[in-house]
């Protein structure tokens, strides 16, 4: 039997569930292995195995870096707006066998990591300025 490429894999992911862009699908692989570095390799050189919630600490700095002050409005292009998003992700990928979990990781270490504004947006803003909330948006007809 053929193993099936990234490519293919998220091909059929998006296929059945077009949620989120498939950028969001790659970016989350390229954080991954951004955090497996900052967290450091396992024993034997290994990639060393990290938690939701280092995860999410990694994917706001990977984030930051390559998006900058875009960064928020990059992720709600691709249909990521809260870090639950972020784990569905990481699942959808798990179920594709394109990640690996352990017996602890659920898709709760996701829920509540961070707030979006203050993760992405307040970096960029000048010292001692707050965010500000932005209104929810509606769904449907006014």
């Amino acid at each position: 039997m053929q193993e099936v490429t990234f490519e293919e894999a998220l091909d059929q992911i998006l296929a059945r569930d077009s949620t989120y862009h498939r950028d969001a699908y790659l970016f989350v692989r390229e954080a991954l292995v951004f955090t497996q570095k900052l967290v450091g390799r396992g024993q034997g050189g290994r990639e060393r195995h990290v938690s939701g919630q280092q995860l999410l600490d990694g994917i706001r700095q990977f984030a930051i870096k390559e998006y900058g002050p875009m960064v928020l409005t990059v992720l709600e292009e691709w249909g990521v707006r809260h870090c639950r998003d972020f784990g569905n992700l990481v699942f959808i990928m798990i179920e594709a066998r394109l990640l690996r979990k352990t017996d602890t990781d659920s898709r709760s270490d996701f829920e509540n990591g961070y707030d979006f504004d203050e993760a992405f947006r307040k970096p960029f803003l000048p010292a001692g300025t707050q965010p500000k909330r932005r209104p929810a948006q509606r769904i449907g007809r006014s």
